[in-house]
This record gives C-alpha cells, sequence and structure tokens, in this order.
C-alpha cells in the first residue's frame, strides 16, 4: 500500500513538473521551435501522469514509457554535455531525468494476472480458452 501511495505522488510530482514546463515552452515558441516542440510533448505527458496517478496499475505502459523515455534523454544530454554540443551545466538536467525513471521504476506496480474468460455462445454453451469443444455443465 505504501508503495502504490508512493507511486501516486510520483505520478503527480512529475506531472506537475513536466506540466510546469508550458512557461518556458511559451519563451521558446520563436526562439527555439525543436526545443518548443519537444517542450509541449513534456507538457502532454505531464498531464496523462497526473491522470494516470488516479489508477497506476491499468496505466503501467505510460509508467514504463515516461521511466524508460527518460532514461534516453539523460543518456543523449549526457552524451551531449560530455561531448561539448551543449552547456556541462545540462548534466544536471540529466541527472533530474536518471533520478524520475529510476523512481519509476522502482516503484511501478506488478503486473496483473489477466483471467481467461470463457466464451459463452447462444444456448449457454461455453467454450473454454483454447479449446474448440464446449465444456461440461
Amino acid at each position: 500500500m505504501r508503495r502504490e501511495r508512493a507511486l501516486k505522488v510520483v505520478l503527480v510530482v512529475v506531472g506537475l513538473i513536466f506540466c510546469g514546463l508550458v512557461y518556458p515552452l511559451m519563451m521558446f515558441v520563436k526562439q527555439d521551435p525543436a526545443l518548443a516542440m519537444m517542450m509541449s510533448l513534456y507538457v502532454t505527458l505531464g498531464i496523462f501522469l497526473i491522470m494516470a496517478a488516479r489508477n497506476p496499475s491499468a496505466n503501467r505502459s505510460l509508467i514504463a514509457f515516461t521511466a524508460w523515455s527518460s532514461f534516453a534523454h539523460a543518456g543523449l544530454m549526457s552524451l551531449q554535455a560530455l561531448l561539448n554540443i551543449i552547456a556541462r551545466r545540462e548534466l544536471i538536467g540529466s541527472a533530474v531525468f536518471i533520478v524520475i525513471g529510476a523512481a519509476l521504476i522502482a516503484l511501478a506496480p506488478a503486473k496483473q494476472p489477466v483471467e481467461k474468460a470463457s466464451v459463452v455462445i447462444a444456448g449457454g454453451i461455453s467454450f473454454p480458452p483454447g479449446s474448440g469443444t464446449p465444456a461440461a455443465s
């Protein structure tokens, strides 16, 4: 129960951080269109993370995407900083993305077992999954 509560808090906090990018997004629209476009994706992701906090188990794919894309973003930013393509101070942003990804992976909800349902056709005859013959009633 604590783990799920912690995950919900992380989802809301990360969602709010990403949504907070809407302000710099407006400033970068004309100055750096590519950066503004990337920020728009994070703002959108932030909205969906906040919504996912209601039922994290039903949003496992979104949580995994956020975690692994954060690792990918951090890796690329780190490489760019080390190659002096971007400023070294951007390594702080890489660290933030690594923390986000690690927190989401560590707190990710376990995969729920899926119940196999039998198929019921007209007349009340049921077919168990994977069989072509009716089940005994």
